[in-house]
Parts: C-alpha cells; structure tokens; sequence
C-alpha cells in the first residue's frame, strides 16, 4: 500500500536535504501548514536580538530608537530594533502570512487589533538570569511574563474569553536569549564569576529557562520556539575587547556546550509539558555564514557597517556614518546581526517551526 506523503513529510525532508540553503524554503507550503495547525500569533520574550522597541519607554541606556538604526526598516525609521531594519521574528511572522512585523507590547501606539497577531515582550540586554536585565534596568523576564498577562486581558477585551484562550493555545511563543547573561554578566565584567563555575553558571542559565518554560505553560503556552545563543566569540566587540582579530574560541564553546545543554534539557520539558518545542541552533547558522559569506552573498563578516564596526553599538553608533550596502554585512553594529543576517536565521527558525511544532 502506497505511502500517503504528507506537508510535514515534505518539510522534514527539506530540513535534511537542506538544512542552510534559505532559498529552497517555500513559504506557501509554511503558510499552508500554519493554516491548517491555525497558528493564531507570534508571542515573544528575549532581549535586543527580538526586541522591536520595548526599551524605548524605560529608562535605560540599552536604546536603538535613533538613526542610523532603522536605515533600512520601511520608511527608514529608526523603531527600537537593533538593527538596519526587520528581525528575525518579523521575518517569520511574515513567513506565516499574518504582518510584516511583530510590535512591541509597550509601544504607545499599539492599536487593540495589533493584539491579534502578536506582540513582542522582550527587552534588550536582557537574559534567563535576572540579574543581567537588572545591572541595565530592563525588563527581566519574569516582568516580561507579567507583561504577557496583561496582553491576555487586553486581548480578552477585543475578542472575547473563549476566542482569546484559542489565540493562546495556538500561537507560537519565541525565546531568544543568553548572550547578555554570558557577555555581561561572566566575561566582560565578571558579575557572576565569584559565584559559579563556567559549568555552574550554564547549568544555572538552563534552570531559569526551564523555569520560564514552565510558567509559560501554565499561562496556556503549547508550541515554542527557543533560539539558541550565537557564537559570541565572533562578535566584532568581543574580537577587539579581546584584541585579536579572529573568532575568540573560548567564548565560542561556551556558546556551543551551553546549547547543547539547552537541548538536552528542552528534550526533557517536551515529554514532562507535553509541549512541542522546536530549537533554532543560531550557533550553526552564523558560523556558517561568518566562514561561508558568498553562499549568503555576504562580503564582510569581522566588522560591523556602523562606525568603525568594531565598538560601536546602542548609544555609541548613534548618528555615525554607515557601510553603503548593509546586506553585504553579516553585523549590523560590533554585537548585532543586519536585516540580512537576520532573514537568513528567520528562514532556519521557520523551517523548525515547520518540522518540529506542526508535524
């Protein structure tokens, strides 16, 4: 008896077949599929690598709503992302067919429909450790939960109990996160070094995701998305911090044991929730684009296009001159990918979303 090939077949083949070529994505079968699991919105949490603006309210230094960020978001305007334009979660609301981009829950703009599709709570330079939202007075992730329980009464008002509680169940939660909590607070200046091992601090790392995880369940969460950390160590910053001009390899496999320990523990949580849990091995994606740039059509991968690239980022690479073509640039700033990094990480994570949440 033949073999009934499924949507979900397809994908995972694709996924396997090929894994880093973003062009053999094909978004009418995701949009498709999203339809027919009636994926209801995007509902994010993380710090500035999905924050499209949240910190432009609260007093806090980690700002990027000023020129040159924004150069090539629509109309060119600078909304809070750090980047040149779109990220990575806008990409992939897009790729599911409902907007173009994700808003930021605190924008003061946000109209009562924008709740429907989607918000973003995440806070730049934030992370699974309290500690690290706290050193920049942002929001840490417990505030960001907070947040996401005001978004469900909001969003009650507009749709009604029943259909509010469906938006929920459907939608696909985004963390993306754990940069700040190693560049912050254990390496560059050392806050957490006193109390715990490199070993000890990740497993403390993956204990408060776990915990997060958990209350993002309770609060009716059922498919999510965990973007794993980059390779840090090839940060423009950290590379010239550091005073070398190759990847800092050190920090690169603290990056790379810290996902697999994510891994391991987010296999747990999908049995002990029930949940369906895609990972996103950021990891992978940017290396291989930072040591194969011309399969991305990328030309400079060791700096970035604000300023020098090489230090500059947030209020530092406020009104300074830029690179002429971004999507040449694998970063954006010395931390930050560019809308184009961004798009290629986004057509990864849709792909996840694709094999993993709705097979």
């Amino acid at each position: 008896m033949a073999r009934k090939v499924t949507m979900a077949m397809i994908l995972t083949l694709a996924a396997l077949v090929a894994p880093l070529l973003s062009d053999a994505l094909d978004i009418g079968q995701i949009r498709a599929l999203a339809a027919r699991h009636n994926v209801s919105c995007i509902l994010v949490f993380g710090d500035s690598s999905v924050d499209p603006g949240n910190n432009n309210i609260l007093q806090t230094t980690m700002k990027s709503n000023f020129p040159p960020y924004g150069k090539d978001f629509f109309n060119g305007r600078p909304t809070g992302r750090f980047s040149d334009g779109r990220l990575a979660t806008d990409f992939i609301a897009e790729a599911i067919g409902y907007t173009k981009v994700i808003p930021a829950f605190l924008d003061p703009k946000l109209r009562p429909s924008d709740l429907v599709h989607g918000v973003s709570f995440a806070s730049a330079a934030s992370g699974y450790d309290d500690l690290t939202a706290n050193i920049s007075n942002v929001l840490p992730v417990s505030q960001q939960l907070k947040y996401f329980l005001h978004y469900k009464i909001h969003l009650r008002k507009v749709v009604g109990e029943k259909k509010a509680k469906d938006i929920v169940k459907y939608g696909v939660f985004v963390m993306s996160m754990g940069t700040n909590d190693f560049l912050q607070n254990y390496y560059l200046q050392s806050m957490r070094t006193d109390q715990f091992t490199l070993t000890g601090y990740q497993n403390y790392l993956v204990s408060c995701m776990s915990h997060d995880i958990e209350v993002m369940h309770r609060l009716g969460a059922t498919r999510l998305v965990v973007v794993g950390v980059p390779p840090f160590g090839c940060m423009p910053l950290v590379k010239t911090i550091m005073g070398t001009t190759t990847c800092v390899e050190s920090y690169n496999a603290a990056a790379s044991s810290f996902n697999s320990k994510m891994n391991q523990k987010l296999a747990i949580l999908k049995k002990k929730l029930g949940m369906k849990i895609a990972f996103v091995d950021t990891y992978r994606i940017v290396e291989h684009a930072v040591n194969n740039p011309t399969i991305y059509g990328l030309k400079e991968t060791s700096k970035g296009c604000c300023g020098t690239g090489t230090i500059e980022y947030g209020d530092s690479c406020k009104g300074l001159s830029t690179c002429s073509d971004p999507s040449k640039y694998a970063f954006w700033d010395a931390v930050h990918p560019t809308e184009k990094m961004n798009k290629i990480i986004a057509d990864e994570a849709v792909k996840s979303l694709g094999v993993e949440l709705l097979s």
